[in-house]
Protein backbone atom coordinates (compact mmCIF):
# COMPACT_ATOMS: atom_id res chain seq x y z
CA UNK A 1 0.00 0.00 0.00
CA UNK A 2 2.80 2.64 1.15
CA UNK A 3 4.46 1.72 -2.40
CA UNK A 4 1.41 2.43 -4.35
CA UNK A 5 0.27 5.56 -2.37
CA UNK A 6 3.94 7.08 -2.79
CA UNK A 7 3.76 6.02 -7.27
CA UNK A 8 0.36 7.62 -7.42
CA UNK A 9 2.22 10.89 -5.49
CA UNK A 10 5.33 10.99 -7.64
CA UNK A 11 3.08 10.52 -10.80
CA UNK A 12 0.59 13.92 -9.80
CA UNK A 13 4.02 15.26 -9.09
CA UNK A 14 5.35 15.23 -12.06
CA UNK A 15 8.26 13.42 -11.56
CA UNK A 16 9.94 11.34 -14.15
CA UNK A 17 8.62 7.96 -14.97
CA UNK A 18 12.67 6.58 -14.77
CA UNK A 19 13.07 8.03 -11.28
CA UNK A 20 9.61 6.48 -10.26
CA UNK A 21 11.51 3.10 -12.05
CA UNK A 22 14.69 3.28 -10.47
CA UNK A 23 12.72 4.06 -7.02
CA UNK A 24 10.70 1.16 -7.03
CA UNK A 25 13.17 -1.45 -8.95
CA UNK A 26 16.17 -0.63 -6.43
CA UNK A 27 15.56 2.08 -4.02
CA UNK A 28 12.64 0.95 -2.06
CA UNK A 29 14.20 -1.47 -0.24
CA UNK A 30 16.32 1.37 0.46
CA UNK A 31 13.99 4.40 1.65
CA UNK A 32 10.66 2.25 2.32
CA UNK A 33 8.96 3.37 5.51
CA UNK A 34 10.05 7.25 4.16
CA UNK A 35 7.74 9.45 5.52
CA UNK A 36 5.51 10.83 2.60
CA UNK A 37 5.29 14.21 4.08
CA UNK A 38 8.64 14.41 3.95
CA UNK A 39 8.56 14.52 -0.06
CA UNK A 40 8.23 18.17 -1.48
CA UNK A 41 6.22 19.18 -4.07
CA UNK A 42 9.13 19.99 -5.94
CA UNK A 43 11.17 17.03 -5.19
CA UNK A 44 12.57 15.55 -8.31
CA UNK A 45 11.90 18.73 -10.77
CA UNK A 46 14.22 21.48 -11.96
CA UNK A 47 15.03 24.25 -9.46
CA UNK A 48 12.97 26.79 -9.88
CA UNK A 49 14.64 30.47 -10.16
CA UNK A 50 12.80 31.16 -6.95
CA UNK A 51 15.04 28.99 -4.82
CA UNK A 52 18.50 29.44 -6.05
CA UNK A 53 20.76 31.43 -3.51
CA UNK A 54 21.88 34.80 -4.02
CA UNK A 55 25.47 34.64 -4.30
CA UNK A 56 25.82 38.13 -3.63
CA UNK A 57 24.18 37.62 -0.10
CA UNK A 58 26.67 35.00 0.50
CA UNK A 59 29.71 37.24 -0.65
CA UNK A 60 28.66 40.21 1.70
CA UNK A 61 27.34 38.15 4.59
CA UNK A 62 31.24 36.33 4.48
CA UNK A 63 32.95 39.17 4.98
CA UNK A 64 30.80 41.17 7.20
CA UNK A 65 28.95 38.89 9.55
CA UNK A 66 30.42 38.18 12.82
CA UNK A 67 29.75 35.48 14.69
CA UNK A 68 28.58 35.78 18.57
CA UNK A 69 30.79 33.89 20.73
CA UNK A 70 28.40 33.18 23.25
CA UNK A 71 26.26 31.40 20.37
CA UNK A 72 27.17 27.98 20.31
CA UNK A 73 25.50 27.91 16.60
CA UNK A 74 28.10 30.38 15.66
CA UNK A 75 31.50 28.83 17.00
CA UNK A 76 33.16 26.33 14.96
CA UNK A 77 32.46 23.03 15.12
CA UNK A 78 34.16 20.00 13.55
CA UNK A 79 31.69 17.23 12.79
CA UNK A 80 32.46 14.07 10.74
CA UNK A 81 33.40 15.74 7.66
CA UNK A 82 34.90 19.28 9.46
CA UNK A 83 33.50 22.80 10.47
CA UNK A 84 29.94 23.34 8.14
CA UNK A 85 27.60 26.40 7.96
CA UNK A 86 26.55 29.38 5.80
CA UNK A 87 27.49 33.38 5.87
CA UNK A 88 23.38 33.81 6.05
CA UNK A 89 23.20 32.54 9.72
CA UNK A 90 27.05 33.81 10.43
CA UNK A 91 28.12 29.94 11.22
CA UNK A 92 30.40 30.16 8.05
CA UNK A 93 32.43 33.77 7.24
CA UNK A 94 35.98 35.22 7.30
CA UNK A 95 36.36 34.86 10.58
CA UNK A 96 35.90 31.37 11.24
CA UNK A 97 38.03 30.83 8.46
CA UNK A 98 41.11 33.21 9.86
CA UNK A 99 40.24 31.10 13.27
CA UNK A 100 40.24 27.78 11.48
CA UNK A 101 43.37 28.54 9.58
CA UNK A 102 45.68 29.58 12.17
CA UNK A 103 44.64 27.15 14.46
CA UNK A 104 45.83 24.40 11.74
CA UNK A 105 48.84 26.62 11.49
CA UNK A 106 49.60 25.86 15.50
CA UNK A 107 48.73 22.26 15.43
CA UNK A 108 51.40 22.22 12.43
CA UNK A 109 54.08 23.93 14.29
CA UNK A 110 53.47 21.53 17.58
CA UNK A 111 53.55 18.68 15.57
CA UNK A 112 56.71 19.62 14.06
CA UNK A 113 55.01 19.45 10.42
CA UNK A 114 57.00 21.78 8.28
CA UNK A 115 56.55 20.07 5.25
CA UNK A 116 53.34 21.10 1.83
CA UNK A 117 50.32 21.76 2.69
CA UNK A 118 48.17 20.68 0.06
CA UNK A 119 45.00 22.84 -0.16
CA UNK A 120 41.96 21.89 -2.51
CA UNK A 121 38.37 24.35 -2.97
CA UNK A 122 35.00 22.59 -4.36
CA UNK A 123 32.76 24.68 -6.82
CA UNK A 124 30.32 26.07 -3.86
CA UNK A 125 30.58 29.70 -3.98
CA UNK A 126 31.61 29.75 -0.47
CA UNK A 127 35.01 27.76 -1.21
CA UNK A 128 36.19 30.67 -3.46
CA UNK A 129 36.56 33.36 -0.55
CA UNK A 130 37.26 30.97 1.92
CA UNK A 131 40.44 29.66 -0.09
CA UNK A 132 42.00 33.08 -0.09
CA UNK A 133 41.39 34.17 3.58
CA UNK A 134 42.65 30.59 4.34
CA UNK A 135 45.86 31.56 1.71
CA UNK A 136 46.31 35.01 3.59
CA UNK A 137 47.07 32.73 6.77
CA UNK A 138 49.29 29.96 5.95
CA UNK A 139 51.09 32.84 3.93
CA UNK A 140 51.58 34.86 6.92
CA UNK A 141 52.58 31.65 8.91
CA UNK A 142 55.15 30.52 6.14
CA UNK A 143 53.32 27.75 5.34
CA UNK A 144 54.33 25.93 1.75
CA UNK A 145 51.22 26.00 0.08
CA UNK A 146 50.08 24.00 -3.11
CA UNK A 147 47.04 24.58 -4.79
CA UNK A 148 45.41 24.67 -8.08
CA UNK A 149 46.49 26.43 -10.86
CA UNK A 150 44.08 29.00 -12.48
CA UNK A 151 42.07 29.10 -9.44
CA UNK A 152 40.47 26.07 -10.43
CA UNK A 153 39.19 23.27 -8.44
CA UNK A 154 40.52 20.16 -6.19
CA UNK A 155 38.47 17.04 -5.50
CA UNK A 156 38.64 16.04 -2.31
CA UNK A 157 40.55 12.36 -3.13
CA UNK A 158 43.13 14.15 -5.18
CA UNK A 159 44.51 15.99 -2.09
CA UNK A 160 44.39 12.63 -0.59
CA UNK A 161 46.39 10.95 -2.92
CA UNK A 162 48.89 13.88 -3.37
CA UNK A 163 49.36 13.88 0.36
CA UNK A 164 50.58 10.25 -0.11
CA UNK A 165 52.65 10.67 -2.76
CA UNK A 166 54.49 13.44 -1.33
CA UNK A 167 54.98 11.41 1.82
CA UNK A 168 55.50 7.81 -0.01
CA UNK A 169 59.54 8.06 0.14
CA UNK A 170 58.97 7.79 4.28
CA UNK A 171 57.12 4.42 3.55
CA UNK A 172 57.43 2.51 -0.10
CA UNK A 173 60.17 0.42 1.42
CA UNK A 174 58.62 -0.51 4.88
CA UNK A 175 57.93 -3.76 4.56
CA UNK A 176 56.09 -3.62 8.91
CA UNK A 177 52.54 -2.97 7.15
CA UNK A 178 51.06 -3.13 10.59
CA UNK A 179 53.52 0.02 11.37
CA UNK A 180 53.77 2.13 8.42
CA UNK A 181 51.48 6.11 9.69
CA UNK A 182 53.60 5.12 13.10
CA UNK A 183 56.85 5.46 11.44
CA UNK A 184 55.74 7.85 9.06
CA UNK A 185 55.47 9.95 11.91
CA UNK A 186 58.67 8.64 13.75
CA UNK A 187 60.83 9.27 10.59
CA UNK A 188 61.30 12.81 8.51
CA UNK A 189 58.92 14.78 10.17
CA UNK A 190 60.16 17.85 8.65
CA UNK A 191 58.83 16.94 5.40
CA UNK A 192 55.69 15.48 5.66
CA UNK A 193 52.79 17.31 4.08
CA UNK A 194 49.09 17.40 5.09
CA UNK A 195 45.82 19.51 3.68
CA UNK A 196 43.13 21.46 3.72
CA UNK A 197 39.88 21.00 1.77
CA UNK A 198 37.38 23.84 1.49
CA UNK A 199 34.28 22.04 0.53
CA UNK A 200 30.66 21.22 2.20
CA UNK A 201 30.17 18.28 0.26
CA UNK A 202 27.27 17.81 -0.90
CA UNK A 203 25.54 20.17 0.94
CA UNK A 204 23.28 23.35 -0.33
CA UNK A 205 24.34 25.82 -2.74
CA UNK A 206 24.43 28.29 0.40
CA UNK A 207 26.89 26.19 2.61
CA UNK A 208 30.60 26.27 3.35
CA UNK A 209 32.72 23.85 4.75
CA UNK A 210 36.49 22.96 5.75
CA UNK A 211 38.31 20.40 6.90
CA UNK A 212 42.23 18.67 7.96
CA UNK A 213 43.45 15.83 6.63
CA UNK A 214 46.74 14.79 8.49
CA UNK A 215 49.66 13.26 6.92
CA UNK A 216 48.37 9.61 6.41
CA UNK A 217 46.51 11.66 3.53
CA UNK A 218 42.89 11.28 5.68
CA UNK A 219 40.34 13.24 7.38
CA UNK A 220 41.53 14.41 11.10
CA UNK A 221 40.53 12.05 14.21
CA UNK A 222 38.36 13.20 16.69
CA UNK A 223 42.15 14.08 18.47
CA UNK A 224 42.80 16.25 15.95
CA UNK A 225 39.67 17.82 15.22
CA UNK A 226 39.13 18.39 18.85
CA UNK A 227 42.36 20.17 19.09
CA UNK A 228 41.59 22.81 16.43
CA UNK A 229 38.37 23.14 16.95
CA UNK A 230 39.42 24.57 20.45
CA UNK A 231 42.04 27.12 19.60
CA UNK A 232 39.86 28.36 16.38
CA UNK A 233 37.28 29.41 19.04
CA UNK A 234 39.98 30.66 21.68
CA UNK A 235 40.64 32.77 18.14
CA UNK A 236 36.89 33.82 18.26
CA UNK A 237 36.45 34.56 21.64
CA UNK A 238 39.80 36.72 21.73
CA UNK A 239 37.93 38.70 18.86
CA UNK A 240 41.01 37.22 16.12
CA UNK A 241 44.03 38.45 18.35
CA UNK A 242 46.92 36.83 17.77
CA UNK A 243 45.89 35.50 13.89
CA UNK A 244 48.57 36.11 11.17
CA UNK A 245 47.44 37.62 7.69
CA UNK A 246 48.97 38.57 4.45
CA UNK A 247 46.98 40.19 2.13
CA UNK A 248 46.05 37.81 -0.96
CA UNK A 249 47.48 39.45 -3.70
CA UNK A 250 50.99 39.57 -1.59
CA UNK A 251 50.41 36.23 -0.82
CA UNK A 252 49.67 34.91 -4.08
CA UNK A 253 53.31 36.35 -5.04
CA UNK A 254 55.33 34.68 -2.24
CA UNK A 255 57.51 31.95 -2.86
CA UNK A 256 56.70 29.59 -0.42
CA UNK A 257 53.19 29.65 -2.12
CA UNK A 258 52.79 27.48 -5.21
CA UNK A 259 50.41 26.24 -7.62
CA UNK A 260 50.27 22.95 -9.73
CA UNK A 261 47.95 21.13 -11.89
CA UNK A 262 47.01 18.62 -9.68
CA UNK A 263 44.81 16.63 -12.52
CA UNK A 264 48.02 15.46 -14.79
CA UNK A 265 49.76 13.02 -12.10
CA UNK A 266 46.48 11.76 -10.70
CA UNK A 267 44.78 10.53 -14.11
CA UNK A 268 48.15 9.42 -15.02
CA UNK A 269 48.46 7.14 -12.04
CA UNK A 270 44.37 5.75 -12.03
CA UNK A 271 46.20 2.89 -14.32
CA UNK A 272 47.46 0.93 -11.33
CA UNK A 273 43.92 0.54 -9.44
CA UNK A 274 41.29 0.19 -12.08
CA UNK A 275 41.79 -1.63 -15.50
CA UNK A 276 41.30 0.71 -18.00
CA UNK A 277 42.48 -0.91 -20.32
CA UNK A 278 39.70 -3.83 -20.24
CA UNK A 279 37.33 -0.33 -20.48
CA UNK A 280 38.50 0.68 -23.64
CA UNK A 281 38.72 -2.50 -24.94
CA UNK A 282 35.39 -3.63 -24.18
CA UNK A 283 34.09 -0.35 -25.68
CA UNK A 284 31.69 0.85 -22.78
CA UNK A 285 29.88 3.73 -23.48
CA UNK A 286 30.36 5.57 -20.23
CA UNK A 287 27.83 8.44 -19.37
CA UNK A 288 29.56 11.19 -16.64
CA UNK A 289 27.22 13.96 -14.65
CA UNK A 290 29.70 16.22 -12.25
CA UNK A 291 27.17 17.92 -10.71
CA UNK A 292 29.10 21.09 -11.34
CA UNK A 293 31.37 19.88 -9.43
CA UNK A 294 35.98 19.74 -9.09
CA UNK A 295 35.63 16.44 -11.22
CA UNK A 296 34.46 18.45 -13.98
CA UNK A 297 37.69 19.21 -15.22
CA UNK A 298 38.97 15.59 -14.72
CA UNK A 299 37.00 13.11 -16.90
CA UNK A 300 37.78 14.80 -19.98
CA UNK A 301 41.44 14.19 -19.64
CA UNK A 302 39.88 10.63 -18.44
CA UNK A 303 38.67 9.69 -21.43
CA UNK A 304 41.06 10.99 -23.65
CA UNK A 305 44.24 9.52 -21.87
CA UNK A 306 42.73 5.87 -21.37
CA UNK A 307 41.17 5.99 -24.75
CA UNK A 308 37.42 5.73 -23.48
CA UNK A 309 33.86 6.67 -25.18
CA UNK A 310 32.84 8.79 -22.17
CA UNK A 311 30.30 11.16 -22.34
CA UNK A 312 30.69 14.35 -20.15
CA UNK A 313 26.24 14.97 -20.18
CA UNK A 314 26.76 18.38 -18.13
CA UNK A 315 29.70 20.83 -18.31
CA UNK A 316 28.68 23.74 -16.56
CA UNK A 317 29.80 24.96 -13.29
CA UNK A 318 27.28 27.22 -11.60
CA UNK A 319 27.48 28.32 -7.88
CA UNK A 320 23.84 28.81 -7.54
CA UNK A 321 23.38 24.65 -9.26
CA UNK A 322 20.23 25.79 -10.67
CA UNK A 323 20.82 22.96 -13.41
CA UNK A 324 20.03 20.64 -10.40
CA UNK A 325 16.57 18.66 -9.77
CA UNK A 326 15.41 19.52 -6.61
CA UNK A 327 15.99 17.28 -3.70
CA UNK A 328 13.09 14.85 -1.38
CA UNK A 329 12.87 18.02 1.01
CA UNK A 330 12.37 20.82 -1.37
CA UNK A 331 16.05 22.26 -1.78
CA UNK A 332 18.53 21.72 -4.35
CA UNK A 333 21.05 18.91 -3.10
CA UNK A 334 24.20 17.55 -5.10
CA UNK A 335 23.36 14.39 -3.81
CA UNK A 336 24.44 11.59 -6.01
CA UNK A 337 22.94 9.25 -4.09
CA UNK A 338 19.45 11.11 -4.35
CA UNK A 339 17.19 9.73 -6.96
CA UNK A 340 15.46 12.93 -7.18
CA UNK A 341 18.80 14.70 -7.66
CA UNK A 342 19.80 12.84 -9.93
CA UNK A 343 17.09 12.44 -12.19
CA UNK A 344 18.60 14.39 -14.93
CA UNK A 345 21.23 11.10 -15.48
CA UNK A 346 18.86 8.53 -14.60
CA UNK A 347 16.46 10.18 -17.50
CA UNK A 348 19.44 9.38 -19.73
CA UNK A 349 20.33 5.59 -18.43
CA UNK A 350 19.74 3.85 -21.56
CA UNK A 351 21.86 6.02 -23.43
CA UNK A 352 24.91 4.62 -22.26
CA UNK A 353 26.19 0.86 -20.75
CA UNK A 354 27.03 2.64 -17.43
CA UNK A 355 26.84 6.52 -16.26
CA UNK A 356 27.64 8.03 -12.80
CA UNK A 357 27.82 11.17 -11.15
CA UNK A 358 30.01 13.06 -8.16
CA UNK A 359 29.55 15.10 -5.72
CA UNK A 360 30.66 19.08 -5.73
CA UNK A 361 34.23 17.53 -3.73
CA UNK A 362 33.99 14.35 -6.26
CA UNK A 363 34.52 12.18 -3.43
CA UNK A 364 30.48 10.45 -3.31
CA UNK A 365 29.24 7.95 -6.22
CA UNK A 366 26.36 7.65 -7.98
CA UNK A 367 26.02 4.52 -10.31
CA UNK A 368 23.50 4.76 -12.84
CA UNK A 369 22.22 1.19 -14.49
CA UNK A 370 19.96 0.48 -17.45
CA UNK A 371 18.93 -2.43 -15.29
CA UNK A 372 18.11 -0.98 -12.10
CA UNK A 373 18.80 2.94 -12.58
CA UNK A 374 20.25 4.53 -9.67
CA UNK A 375 21.77 2.17 -7.47
CA UNK A 376 21.09 2.35 -3.67
CA UNK A 377 24.79 2.83 -2.16
CA UNK A 378 24.33 -0.20 0.15
CA UNK A 379 23.78 -2.52 -2.76
CA UNK A 380 26.99 -1.15 -4.99
CA UNK A 381 29.03 -1.86 -2.24
CA UNK A 382 27.94 -5.13 -1.78
CA UNK A 383 29.21 -5.65 -5.66
CA UNK A 384 32.17 -3.69 -5.73
CA UNK A 385 33.44 -5.98 -2.27
CA UNK A 386 32.58 -9.04 -3.71
CA UNK A 387 33.79 -8.05 -7.00
CA UNK A 388 37.51 -6.83 -6.19
CA UNK A 389 37.91 -9.44 -3.82
CA UNK A 390 37.58 -11.97 -6.56
CA UNK A 391 39.80 -10.12 -9.24
CA UNK A 392 42.92 -8.65 -7.33
CA UNK A 393 45.18 -11.42 -7.18
CA UNK A 394 48.09 -9.27 -5.83
CA UNK A 395 46.56 -8.04 -2.60
CA UNK A 396 47.75 -9.92 0.57
CA UNK A 397 45.72 -12.63 1.78
CA UNK A 398 44.21 -12.08 4.99
CA UNK A 399 43.44 -8.53 4.70
CA UNK A 400 39.52 -7.49 6.28
CA UNK A 401 36.54 -5.47 4.64
CA UNK A 402 35.78 -1.95 6.39
CA UNK A 403 31.85 -1.10 6.80
CA UNK A 404 30.20 1.28 8.67
CA UNK A 405 28.06 -0.43 11.95
CA UNK A 406 24.75 1.10 9.59
CA UNK A 407 25.77 -0.31 6.36
CA UNK A 408 23.64 -2.89 5.13
CA UNK A 409 24.04 -6.51 6.53
CA UNK A 410 23.94 -7.86 2.90
CA UNK A 411 27.53 -6.86 3.28
CA UNK A 412 27.94 -9.20 5.76
CA UNK A 413 26.95 -12.41 4.42
CA UNK A 414 28.95 -11.18 1.28
CA UNK A 415 31.96 -10.98 3.08
CA UNK A 416 31.20 -14.17 5.30
CA UNK A 417 30.56 -16.23 2.25
CA UNK A 418 34.19 -14.94 0.79
CA UNK A 419 35.72 -16.10 4.08
CA UNK A 420 37.11 -12.90 4.68
CA UNK A 421 37.62 -10.28 7.93
CA UNK A 422 34.63 -8.14 8.51
CA UNK A 423 36.13 -4.85 10.21
CA UNK A 424 32.87 -2.85 11.00
CA UNK A 425 33.32 0.68 12.46
CA UNK A 426 31.34 4.01 13.84
CA UNK A 427 30.29 6.38 11.41
CA UNK A 428 32.60 8.46 9.54
CA UNK A 429 35.51 7.44 7.18
CA UNK A 430 38.39 8.49 9.32
CA UNK A 431 37.97 5.35 10.88
CA UNK A 432 39.35 3.46 7.82
CA UNK A 433 42.28 5.63 7.38
CA UNK A 434 44.90 3.82 9.09
CA UNK A 435 43.32 0.58 7.88
CA UNK A 436 43.53 1.61 4.13
CA UNK A 437 46.87 2.74 4.81
CA UNK A 438 48.60 0.03 5.97
CA UNK A 439 47.09 -2.39 3.79
CA UNK A 440 45.01 -3.98 6.31
CA UNK A 441 41.44 -3.80 4.99
CA UNK A 442 41.52 -3.85 1.25
CA UNK A 443 37.92 -1.65 0.80
CA UNK A 444 36.54 0.74 3.77
CA UNK A 445 32.84 2.12 2.51
CA UNK A 446 30.29 4.32 3.76
CA UNK A 447 26.45 4.07 3.63
CA UNK A 448 26.17 6.87 2.30
CA UNK A 449 28.07 6.44 -0.86
CA UNK A 450 31.42 7.20 -0.40
CA UNK A 451 34.82 4.72 -0.53
CA UNK A 452 38.04 4.09 -1.20
CA UNK A 453 40.06 0.82 -1.84
CA UNK A 454 43.45 -0.36 -2.76
CA UNK A 455 45.62 -0.46 -5.56
CA UNK A 456 46.17 -3.56 -7.60
CA UNK A 457 49.32 -4.26 -6.46
CA UNK A 458 47.99 -3.94 -2.51
CA UNK A 459 49.32 -0.47 -1.83
CA UNK A 460 47.56 2.19 -0.20
CA UNK A 461 46.01 4.70 -3.10
CA UNK A 462 43.63 7.08 -0.92
CA UNK A 463 42.96 7.04 2.62
CA UNK A 464 39.60 9.83 1.90
CA UNK A 465 36.61 8.80 -0.43
CA UNK A 466 37.23 8.97 -3.60
CA UNK A 467 34.13 8.96 -6.19
CA UNK A 468 36.40 9.02 -9.41
CA UNK A 469 38.02 5.48 -9.26
CA UNK A 470 34.42 4.31 -7.50
CA UNK A 471 32.63 5.38 -10.60
CA UNK A 472 35.64 3.67 -13.00
CA UNK A 473 35.09 0.29 -11.12
CA UNK A 474 31.39 0.18 -12.31
CA UNK A 475 32.84 0.30 -15.53
CA UNK A 476 35.61 -1.99 -14.67
CA UNK A 477 33.32 -4.57 -13.12
CA UNK A 478 30.45 -4.56 -16.53
CA UNK A 479 33.56 -4.55 -18.95
CA UNK A 480 35.15 -7.63 -17.21
CA UNK A 481 31.75 -9.73 -16.41
CA UNK A 482 29.55 -8.30 -18.77
CA UNK A 483 26.94 -7.64 -16.56
CA UNK A 484 26.43 -4.22 -14.56
CA UNK A 485 26.27 -3.97 -11.27
CA UNK A 486 22.47 -3.50 -11.01
CA UNK A 487 22.02 -7.30 -12.43
CA UNK A 488 25.50 -9.02 -10.32
CA UNK A 489 23.63 -7.22 -7.24
CA UNK A 490 20.42 -9.22 -8.15
CA UNK A 491 22.45 -12.22 -7.93
CA UNK A 492 23.81 -11.18 -4.93
CA UNK A 493 20.34 -10.63 -3.75
CA UNK A 494 18.81 -14.24 -4.50
CA UNK A 495 21.96 -15.92 -2.70
CA UNK A 496 22.12 -13.83 0.42
CA UNK A 497 18.15 -12.92 0.60
CA UNK A 498 16.13 -9.60 0.47
CA UNK A 499 17.12 -6.28 2.27
CA UNK A 500 14.67 -4.03 3.36
CA UNK A 501 16.53 -0.54 4.84
CA UNK A 502 15.62 2.77 5.91
CA UNK A 503 16.54 5.65 8.10
CA UNK A 504 14.08 8.03 9.73
CA UNK A 505 14.48 10.51 12.16
CA UNK A 506 13.07 10.73 15.62
CA UNK A 507 12.70 14.02 17.94
CA UNK A 508 14.23 13.94 21.35
CA UNK A 509 15.26 16.41 23.76
CA UNK A 510 18.67 17.64 24.21
CA UNK A 511 18.38 15.72 27.85
CA UNK A 512 18.28 12.36 25.91
CA UNK A 513 20.69 13.40 23.24
CA UNK A 514 23.41 13.37 26.36
CA UNK A 515 22.01 10.10 27.39
CA UNK A 516 23.38 8.29 24.38
CA UNK A 517 26.81 8.75 25.46
CA UNK A 518 26.01 6.72 28.78
CA UNK A 519 24.27 3.76 26.92
CA UNK A 520 25.76 0.31 27.80
CA UNK A 521 24.60 -2.58 26.58
CA UNK A 522 22.75 -4.03 29.72
CA UNK A 523 20.41 -0.97 29.68
CA UNK A 524 18.61 -3.26 26.65
CA UNK A 525 16.24 -5.46 28.49
CA UNK A 526 14.45 -6.95 25.25
CA UNK A 527 15.64 -10.08 24.33
CA UNK A 528 13.71 -10.35 21.43
CA UNK A 529 13.32 -7.80 18.23
CA UNK A 530 10.08 -7.89 15.90
CA UNK A 531 9.86 -11.57 17.16
CA UNK A 532 13.53 -12.99 16.59
CA UNK A 533 16.07 -13.84 19.33
CA UNK A 534 18.66 -10.36 20.36
CA UNK A 535 21.98 -11.81 19.37
CA UNK A 536 24.17 -8.57 20.10
CA UNK A 537 23.40 -5.46 22.13
CA UNK A 538 26.33 -2.96 20.85
CA UNK A 539 27.36 0.81 22.04
CA UNK A 540 30.97 -0.21 20.56
CA UNK A 541 32.03 -0.91 17.25
CA UNK A 542 32.96 -4.60 16.96
CA UNK A 543 35.47 -3.68 14.30
CA UNK A 544 37.56 -1.79 16.33
CA UNK A 545 36.17 -1.23 19.79
CA UNK A 546 35.29 2.95 19.16
CA UNK A 547 32.04 4.69 20.82
CA UNK A 548 29.79 4.13 18.36
CA UNK A 549 27.77 7.37 20.19
CA UNK A 550 24.72 5.07 20.21
CA UNK A 551 23.19 1.91 20.20
CA UNK A 552 22.85 -1.27 17.57
CA UNK A 553 20.85 -4.35 18.66
CA UNK A 554 21.19 -7.04 16.58
CA UNK A 555 18.89 -10.09 15.93
CA UNK A 556 18.81 -13.42 13.74
CA UNK A 557 17.14 -11.47 10.49
CA UNK A 558 17.56 -8.36 11.22
CA UNK A 559 19.32 -4.95 12.81
CA UNK A 560 18.62 -1.33 14.08
CA UNK A 561 21.34 1.03 15.47
CA UNK A 562 20.33 4.76 16.69
CA UNK A 563 22.49 7.72 17.09
CA UNK A 564 21.94 11.37 18.01
CA UNK A 565 22.46 14.23 15.43
CA UNK A 566 25.12 16.44 16.40
CA UNK A 567 23.04 19.30 15.43
CA UNK A 568 18.81 18.95 15.89
CA UNK A 569 16.99 17.74 18.87
CA UNK A 570 16.59 14.19 16.75
CA UNK A 571 17.85 10.59 16.61
CA UNK A 572 18.46 9.01 13.49
CA UNK A 573 17.33 5.29 13.64
CA UNK A 574 18.57 3.25 10.51
CA UNK A 575 17.44 -0.41 10.61
CA UNK A 576 17.22 -3.70 8.53
CA UNK A 577 15.29 -6.13 7.78
CA UNK A 578 15.74 -9.93 5.58
CA UNK A 579 12.02 -10.76 6.09
CA UNK A 580 9.88 -8.12 4.72
CA UNK A 581 8.59 -4.85 4.87
CA UNK A 582 6.03 -5.25 7.39
CA UNK A 583 9.00 -6.80 9.83
CA UNK A 584 10.91 -3.50 9.05
CA UNK A 585 7.83 -1.93 10.13
CA UNK A 586 8.20 -3.72 13.33
CA UNK A 587 11.53 -3.62 13.91
CA UNK A 588 11.93 0.17 13.75
CA UNK A 589 8.45 0.90 15.71
CA UNK A 590 10.04 -1.65 18.73
CA UNK A 591 13.55 0.22 18.25
CA UNK A 592 12.26 3.38 19.29
CA UNK A 593 10.19 1.63 22.85
CA UNK A 594 13.95 -0.04 23.03
CA UNK A 595 15.66 3.26 22.69
CA UNK A 596 13.08 5.14 25.05
CA UNK A 597 13.22 2.20 27.78
CA UNK A 598 17.40 2.29 27.72
CA UNK A 599 17.88 6.03 27.79
CA UNK A 600 15.64 6.60 30.92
Amino acid sequence: MVVLVLADLMFRRNIAHQTLQLFILDSIHFIYFLKLMSIHELAGQPAPKSILVNVNDLEKNYYEQKPDPENPTQLVVFGTSGHRGTSLDGSFTESHILAIAQAVCDYRSQQGYTGKLYLGKDTHFLSGPAQKTALEVFAANNVEVVFQADDGFTPTPVISWAILQHNKPNTQHNQNRQNNYQNLLKGNENSLADGVIITPSHNPPSDGGIKYNCPNGGPADTDVTGWIQTQANHYLKSNLKGIQRIAYEKSVALPHIQTIDFSEDYIADLENIVDLQAIAERKIRIGVDPLGGAGNAYWQPIAERYRLDLTVVNQAIDPTFSFMSVDHDGKIRMDCSSPYAMRGLVALKDQFDIAFANDPDTDRHGIVVPSVGLMNPNHYLAVAIQYLFTHRPNWAKGIGVGKTLVSSGIIDRVVSDLRLQLVEVPVGFKWFVDGLYNSNIGFGGEESAGASFLRKNGQVWSTDKDGIILNLLAAEILAKTQLDPGQIYREIEQRFGQSFYTRIDQATTPEQKSAFKKLTPDKVLADRLAGDPITAKLTTASGNGASIGGLKVVSTEGWFAARPSGTENIYKIYAESFKSKEHLNNIVAEAKKIVDAALC
